[in-house]
């Protein structure tokens, strides 16, 4: 199989936690990996390290951008397979302190870019009788806490989103799927940051969590999964 031969995997928030693992997964499993992030040199890092990959400086909050840049993959790369939508905005702060603006970016990276990217991708899928999208959530997609006012509501309407794409686009062949990591994952940020006191089995692997993901893509058709959650063995939950 030549290289341009093989299918196109497509990740928005590249970085060394999920976005980055999953990129090293599906080049292994036989992927080209078209990544998108807003760093240069964090592109640049992932080329030199997965062959056949290609970098694509983007912020997804700038929704015309998105669409052009998934239009340039598509013209280099060739449509994707699989689509990761990992780019996510967040925040930690009290509602009586929180700045209203910081929920509109976040709704607009974490739901309003999947309704874009979803738009921009899903009609080659169709097309091509198959595909995925799968999106990565956490916690406060299930539930609202008091920090998280700028955030949680803008996470529970991207799984309300990715659960009606599913419905939709799923007897066109089109398997839609959402990730909640129930758990810090180990990054060079979270671990010093957040819980530098932490043994190494509080964190969920960003690996490990690449693996499902790659195993969620390639499910048979007769037993998709849409709402999977992860956690490590002795979350509190």
């Amino acid at each position: 199989m030549t290289n341009t031969n093989r299918p196109v995997f497509l990740v928005t928030g590249l970085g060394e936690g999920t976005g980055g693992a999953a990129a090293r997964r599906f080049a292994e499993g036989g992927y080209r990996v078209a990544m998108l992030a807003r760093s240069e040199d964090r592109l640049k890092k992932f080329e030199a390290e997965l062959p056949g990959s290609k970098g694509y400086q983007c912020d997804v909050a700038d929704l015309d951008h998105l669409v052009a840049t998934v239009d340039q993959v598509k013209s280099e790369m060739g449509p994707p397979e699989v689509v990761l939508h990992n780019a996510v905005g967040g925040g930690w702060v009290k509602f009586l302190e929180a700045d209203p603006s910081l929920l509109e970016r976040n709704f607009r990276i974490n739901t309003t870019a999947l309704f874009y990217l979803g738009r921009a991708v899903v009609p080659d899928m169709i097309a091509a009788g198959k595909g995925t999208i799968i999106v990565t959530g956490n916690t406060s997609a299930h539930r609202g806490k008091p920090h998280t006012p700028i955030f949680a509501p803008t996470k529970a309407a991207q799984r309300i989103l990715a659960q009606s794409m599913a419905r939709d686009l799923g007897p066109k062949g089109i398997h839609v799927a959402y990730v909640t990591v129930d758990a810090l994952i180990d990054t060079p940020w979270t671990r010093p940051h957040l819980a530098a006191d932490k043994p190494d089995d509080f964190f969920a692997k960003p690996s490990a969590i690449a693996d499902e993901i790659f195993h969620i893509a390639h499910q048979d058709r007769s037993a998709w999964s849409f709402d999977v959650e992860l956690r490590p063995f002795h979350e509190v939950w």
